[in-house]
């Protein structure tokens, strides 16, 4: 059987979502077997001051667990959180085993459903790097993030609530409220839940008229889609 492995703690209420959710989708085509999932949990804390002021330090950090899931034996490997994406690149040329991109099966979901101007909404680091924009734009979307103001809201809820497991009505309302603001400011005709958290917050598909790209469902369904082929090709 193939192994995925999991970069995780990005943060620790997302991982424990993207475990449950890989376990729950193979059950729903195998109740015969469990998938083979090994996870190297990171320190949150500390990659969010990589990211802000230190990248190559971030890069050589997230490949230290790609190096430590490559040594158990895994046959590719995925990070549970949107905002280490900003060095994907880098740790693919570099990585011993293959990674699944968040960012790519995103895009392909949003290229499938017929969206040509999402909002996006995630951490600030997110919303300001260029990932998205740019693999969205390879599929002819374009990608509009909130303004300085609501970026800067969105952030502060982001890390000082939901990375600590805090899911409050009010911060869900002022989503919502938020949504509704780029819908009519904006135009989109679709939402990029660009942080793994956020699904746990906002977990209806359409949030005030505005159809949401849920990047962990879409991304744990690319897992294990590929933990299948990978183990299918082995026998």
């Amino acid at each position: 059987m193939a192994t995925v492995g999991i970069v995780g703690g990005l943060g620790p209420e997302s991982t424990i979502d993207y475990y449950r959710r890989i376990l729950a989708a193979w059950e729903r085509e195998d109740s015969t077997t469990a998938p083979s999932i090994v996870i190297d949990s990171l320190d949150v804390r500390r990659a969010l001051r990589l990211v802000e002021s230190d990248r190559p330090a971030l890069t050589e950090y997230l490949l230290a667990s790609l190096r430590r899931l490559a040594g158990a034996g895994v046959d590719f490997a995925a990070m549970t959180a949107n905002t280490p994406h900003i060095v994907f690149d880098e740790l693919m040329a570099r990585s011993a085993v293959p990674l699944v991109s968040i960012v790519e099966v995103c895009a392909e979901e949003a290229r499938r459903r017929g969206f040509r101007r999402l909002a996006l909404l995630g951490t600030r680091f997110t919303m300001e790097a260029p990932f998205y924009p740019v693999v969205c734009g390879r599929y002819g979307i374009a990608v509009v993030p909130p303004n300085d103001a609501d970026r800067a809201w969105v952030h502060e809820r982001y890390v000082g609530q939901l990375l600590k497991g805090e899911f409050r009505d009010d911060t869900r309302q002022e989503f919502i409220s938020l949504v509704r603001r780029l819908r009519d400011e904006q135009r989109v005709d679709g939402i990029i839940l660009g942080g793994t958290e956020l699904p746990l917050l906002l977990s209806a598909p359409v949030i005030a008229d505005v159809p949401t790209l849920d990047t962990t469902a879409l991304h744990v369904a690319a897992i294990v889609a590929r933990l299948r082929s990978d183990t299918a090709a082995s026998c």
